[in-house]
């Protein structure tokens, strides 16, 4: 952009920021403006006063396109400069850290060498403290293995600082578990003692139920014996009774049998006298039916012979309405009966007479 192009210079590259940061900076720019704009006179009578009018305002517009652009500019360039400044924090943190490591690095090679030698040693202590409280349930035999494992543990200046704690340590759980193996061993020599004593009355017990169940046997081997003479004293009775039952009920029946005979013979002779009754009463039914079927047949006949001289004079009373509405309608007689007649004999199809 050209300063012909321009009303005002813009500010340059070097002063733009303190132009730009002071209050009303561009005020001598705007009036530099302002001053060619104030001293133009327009003249919209000629073209060439049109011209100059169209052309002074090109000039104010591209001085206000100037100094935008310097302002732009300025502000992509400063808004590069916290990314700058970041990452040279970024480098530098990353520096120190890195130094940081690197002095502190013996320190903490010694602290984890320290870490690990700690924690050997209070695992010893650990362990022969842990093994303390397995007295309360461990049986005497495994009692016995954990006191030969703490027995086993060497204490002495490896153990540096823990060598004395770690002394107290075995002697108390081997104390404490000689103790509780003493009374392990009591309690299960009391309690095998026990097992023993319940096996013995276990077996005390099954002798003396064999020899109820023995003496059981016997006394219902007698019970059944004597229950079994006693049944044939009774069955020998009853075989007498039953003899002396059975005679006087052959005999009994032999009456009874003479008793019947008679009654069935008078009985015979009833039943004769009643057939010949009954026979003689149904042959008077037959005779009387066979009359009441003579009687029912006329009658029979004369009711249908009289429904059909009805039928036959209903039909003829409809045929002779139909007639006579044939022949009101215009048609003639002969040509209505026929009419009539046809559709009587259903010979005219879908016409009918509803009778």
């Amino acid at each position: 952009m050209t300063a012909a192009n321009e009303i005002a210079l813009v500010p340059t590259k070097e002063t733009a920021l303190q132009v730009f940061r002071a209050v009303n900076g561009l005020d001598p720019y705007l009036d530099q403006i302002r001053a060619e704009i104030d001293a133009f006179i327009p003249d919209v009578t000629t073209r060439k006063g049109r011209e100059a009018i169209a052309s002074i305002a090109h000039r104010v517009a591209r001085s206000k396109t100037a100094l935008d652009n310097v302002g732009k500019e300025l502000v992509a360039d400063l808004k590069e400069i916290p990314k700058k400044i970041d990452a040279e924090r970024k480098r530098v943190r990353d520096t120190l850290d890195a130094w940081k490591d690197e002095v502190r690095k013996p320190l903490d090679d010694w602290q984890a060498a320290e870490d690990a030698r700690v924690g050997r040693h209070q695992a010893v202590l650990d362990f022969l403290l842990m093994r303390n409280r397995e007295g309360s349930y461990l049986t005497a035999e495994l009692l016995r293995s954990v006191i030969d494992a703490i027995q086993a543990v060497a204490i002495g200046e490896h153990l540096e600082e823990f060598e004395a704690e770690a002394a107290r340590a075995k002697d108390k759980t081997l104390n404490d578990l000689r103790a509780a193996l003493v009374t392990r061993e009591k309690a299960e020599a009391e309690a095998a003692e026990l097992v023993e004593l319940r096996r013995k009355q276990a077996e005390q017990e099954q002798k003396d139920r064999e020899a109820r169940i023995a003496q059981d046997a016997a006394d219902n081997a007698k019970r059944e014996a004597d229950q079994r003479a006693q049944a044939e004293r009774d069955a020998a009775a009853q075989r007498e009774a039953d003899a002396k039952a059975a005679a006087e009920h052959r005999e009994l029946e032999l009456k009874l049998q003479a008793a019947q005979a008679g009654r069935q013979k008078v009985e015979a002779e009833q039943r004769a006298e009643q057939a010949e009754r009954n026979a003689k009463a149904q042959a008077d039914q037959a005779e009387a039916a066979e009359r009441q079927r003579h009687a029912d047949a006329a009658a029979e006949l004369v009711r249908q012979a009289k429904a059909r001289e009805a039928d036959t004079a209903h039909k003829k009373a409809i045929n002779n309405a139909a007639l006579a509405a044939f022949i009101a309608g215009g048609m003639p007689e002969e040509c209505a009966k026929q009419a009539v007649t046809l559709i009587a004999k259903r010979q005219i199809p879908a016409v009918t007479i509803h009778y």
